[in-house]
């Protein structure tokens, strides 16, 4: 057997420039093309460093150009994979036992077993992300000998009731965000670096966005930008930072009311672009009309009307928030067809919950889109992802199924139904596309392909992963 030690060999051929092999952020788009049955059987077996040998000579073999695109995105989640499942089975054990001395190895395939723990196998052996820890809070009814505090909802519920009754929630925000390349990279007086960080734009939600202040040489981009960032080209620079300040403005609308009412507009912010056809149509890979997604929208729409786009966009909505539960994620490029594979494993985070949404609503006729940036409040904040969706005559609204379902798990009916058209005053959005380029677009392999939440750097032709850099982002202050 090749080995681990075979894996970081191969990764090692490639980083002294067999650029021939390296994926391009575009690639991702053909992961739904397949595998050669050899090289997907090593996959699956976890006999990760084979795979990659045979996927280096396929590409040198030149063929089949028509899978060098899935090839290369491959080789690139092949490398990853270990990299973000690092925890063996024997250190996961461990883990648990530092607060719940009695759990075992039964104990750990029962969570495998429900869907609890993601894993894959590395050179044979199983694996689990670092995080795998944490998400077992969320279900204390399960890990009887853990501390899983349940969340503090006490400001959550009091602005959901300040929206109800002033039919809005404003708040101004200020922001620091940082990235910084990790100890281990060598960043030299002439080395070249990249970075991008993202910024508020342009959206129905939010105003007055300004700079504020920002390491030397920022260029900023337009505030349309579906992915809009912060921008640098510097040499010897490892750390880069944004202060920035917005208004968001978060209306309310009741959608379970007999007749619902379009929630009351506000001059100050930019009217949503009317629905196009990209909003009811694929988006290979992850949003994909599968035959399994055609089959579960046929029979979630199957007594709903075409043309009623709210009972449609309430039965996707109630399926993903009563169905799928919360699961922390790898990196988003070493997911297979999200919205396919969450119906299927019922697991996933915020951004595998809206693109399921997304898509569903898509087949159900019902135009619906991306939104991400982070979640601001006064106590944390955070990555996040949600959907937008479209019903005539009420116009646009938003979709918040991670927040939904875990109103569902608390037994908590009226918050989870509360984020089925409304958000809330905390979010920051920068992102209005998902798999959309950056500006200036990166030719490099990102971080994250799809998204950009926490930022990306790029030091001397490498795009580092975030087991490369450190971010950071801070809530200044919020009125």
């Amino acid at each position: 057997m090749r080995g681990a030690a075979g894996l970081a060999a191969t990764r090692g051929k490639a980083d002294e420039g067999m650029t021939s092999y390296e994926a391009t952020n575009d690639d991702f788009l053909h992961l739904d093309d397949g595998l050669p049955a050899d090289i997907a059987r090593l996959k699956d077996a976890g006999e990760l460093g084979r795979a990659v040998r045979l996927i280096e000579a396929e590409l040198d073999a030149g063929t089949r150009p028509e899978l060098a695109a899935c090839l290369r995105a491959e080789r690139a989640r092949l490398l990853r994979t270990p990299l973000d499942f690092s925890v063996t089975r024997e250190r996961a054990i461990a883990e648990v036992r530092e607060e719940w001395p009695e759990f075992g190895e039964a104990d750990l395939d029962r969570l495998i077993d429900h869907g609890r723990v993601d894993w894959r196998l590395v050179e044979g052996e199983q694996r689990f992300l670092p995080s795998f820890f944490d998400a077992l809070r969320k279900y204390p009814e399960e890990m009887p000998g853990m501390d899983c505090p349940r969340p503090d909802r006490t400001a959550q519920l009091a602005t959901i009731a300040e929206m109800r009754k002033a039919g809005a929630a404003e708040r101004h925000v200020h922001i620091h965000a940082s990235i910084a390349a990790g100890d281990a990279v060598h960043v030299g007086p002439e080395t070249p670096v990249r970075c991008w960080l993202p910024l508020p734009a342009a959206c129905p939600q939010i105003c007055d966005v300004r700079l504020l202040d920002a390491t030397a040489g920022v260029q900023v981009a337009p505030t349309d930008a579906p992915q809009r960032t912060a921008y640098w080209e510097a040499a010897g620079q490892r750390e880069f930072f944004v202060d920035y300040e917005y208004t968001i403005r978060a209306p309310y609308v009741d959608l379970w009311a007999e007749k619902p009412a379009p929630a009351a507009a506000d001059a100050r912010f930019a009217p949503a672009p009317a629905p196009t056809v990209a909003d009811v149509s694929e988006r290979r890979p992850h949003v994909t009309f599968t035959p399994y997604l055609r089959e579960l929208a046929d029979r979630l729409f199957a007594d709903i009307a075409a043309d009623d786009q709210l009972g449609r966009a309430r039965a996707a909505y109630d399926y993903v928030t009563k169905n799928v539960d919360y699961r922390f994620q790898p990196a988003y490029l070493l997911l297979d067809p999200i919205a396919d594979s969450c119906a299927k494993s019922l697991r996933g985070d915020c951004g595998v919950f809206a693109l399921t949404f997304i898509t569903l609503c898509r087949l159900g006729g019902v135009p619906a889109r991306w939104q991400s940036g982070l979640y601001a409040a006064p106590a944390e904040v955070g990555p996040h992802d949600w959907a937008m969706f479209y019903v005539d005559g009420l116009g646009w609204m938003w979709a918040d199924c991670s927040f939904g379902s875990a109103a569902r798990r608390d037994g908590d009916e009226q918050r989870r139904r509360f984020y089925f058209g409304n958000l809330g005053p905390w979010r920051m959005v920068a992102n209005s596309e998902f798999m959309a380029p950056l500006t200036p677009a990166c030719d490099i392999l990102r971080n994250d392909s799809f998204d950009n939440q926490v930022g990306e750097l790029v030091v001397d032709g490498r795009g580092l992963t975030s087991h490369d850099f450190t971010w950071k982002t801070e809530l200044v202050s919020m009125r």
